[in-house]
């Protein structure tokens, strides 16, 4: 697929035409564009709240209620148990929505651990996950609060927030899109989780991108870096 960056981008600077690589290997990199069903991920989440049994002899199934979770709220605690939804303390059941995003894997670096060290022990101690970043297409949403504003979009191209980054995904249906940096989640790393495309970033990309997650996470920028460069020359020509 052939992406027409416009002229005034971050891409067009680094490499227009060789920004998305094609790949169709089963390895899955960094920079790797994948999808999967993640979550909506708002100010407050919501909990799922036991109100009883269905039925007073049956605790296999509950009556519940989705409400705010908030921080320090005493939890309720059921006259009745239900075995469907088992109380633990310092545990809550938290519902989210979620929906199929393009991701970018930031990170595949968990080591195999030796399986003698992990006998016996439940496998989400030590399973294995990617690190990913979630893209938002412009104008997702519905009704008159849908997508970005347009001028929101101009100012995250021209790399004024670290934890924005505009691009162009190689996916049919996919247009202008925001990738979320403060938004890097876990998924987990299974073929039953997720599923490829045929496309990763270039090298050239791929360091780009490095020099912008510094730039977020440690909130620093090297003057001689790529990155400074490419933000000068795109914010002078505002």
């Amino acid at each position: 697929m052939t992406l027409k960056f416009p002229e005034e981008c971050i891409q067009n600077l680094i490499n227009p035409d060789g920004w998305w690589v094609k790949d169709t290997s089963k390895e899955v990199s960094r920079g790797r564009l994948i999808q999967a069903y993640v979550p909506h991920v708002g100010p407050i989440p919501n909990r799922l709240s036991p109100i009883g049994r269905t039925e007073a002899e049956v605790h296999t199934s509950a009556k519940f209620e989705i409400v705010p979770f908030r921080y320090g709220e005493p939890k309720k605690h059921l006259s009745l148990p239900v075995a469907a939804l088992p109380a633990f303390p310092n545990e809550e059941w938290l519902v989210y929505r979620v929906k199929r995003r393009p991701l970018l894997v930031i990170a595949n670096n968990s080591l195999e651990v030796e399986k003698q060290l992990v006998l016996g022990k439940p496998k989400w101690q030590t399973a294995p996950t990617l690190l990913v970043a979630p893209y938002y297409g412009r104008d997702e949403g519905t009704g008159t609060r849908s997508g970005f504003s347009d001028a929101f979009v101009e100012r995250v191209r021209q790399c004024e927030y670290p934890q924005f980054f505009w691009d162009m995904l190689p996916l049919i249906g996919a247009d202008e899109s925001i990738m979320r940096l403060d938004h890097i989640q876990p998924v987990g790393n299974h073929h039953d989780t997720y599923g490829l495309t045929d496309y990763r970033l270039s090298d050239d990309a791929l360091m780009l991108l490095d020099e912008w997650v510094n730039w977020y996470i440690f909130e620093c920028l090297d003057e001689n870096s790529i990155l400074a460069y490419a933000m000068k020359t795109l914010q002078r020509q505002d």
